[in-house]
């Protein structure tokens, strides 16, 4: 074999060698990858990964959850109170204890 051929892929491979020498101490100048990629975080690293993905997911779906909603024209809390006051009103002109005109103001009122 010629030693020039040895030379030239010894220098070749040496960057390579030192990196994989590098990442088994958990220092590279590449990519960190290895037993220190975490920085020594460990299982810790991997629990806050998993706790920020979580917490993306959720605050999409709400995101999402209130688009819908905000889309539709559907108030939260609003709405509830609004459409208990109106089923209140309706069951009060049923019952007769207040006439037409003031069924239509009452109902005017509450829309606003």
């Amino acid at each position: 074999m010629n030693p020039s051929k040895v030379v030239i892929s010894g220098a070749a491979a040496a960057p390579t060698l030192s990196n994989e020498a590098f990442a088994q101490w958990g220092w590279s100048p590449g990519w960190q990858m290895g037993p220190g990629m975490m920085g020594g975080l460990g299982w810790i690293g991997w629990i806050f990964q998993f706790a920020f993905w979580i917490l993306i997911i959720v605050g999409l779906i709400f995101l999402i959850k209130w688009l819908i909603q905000a889309s539709r024209g559907e108030r939260s809390e609003g709405s509830r109170s609004g459409s208990r006051a109106m089923e209140i009103l309706r069951e009060r002109y049923a019952r007769g204890e207040i006439t037409k005109e003031e069924f239509d103001r009452m109902k005017r009122d509450l829309r606003d």
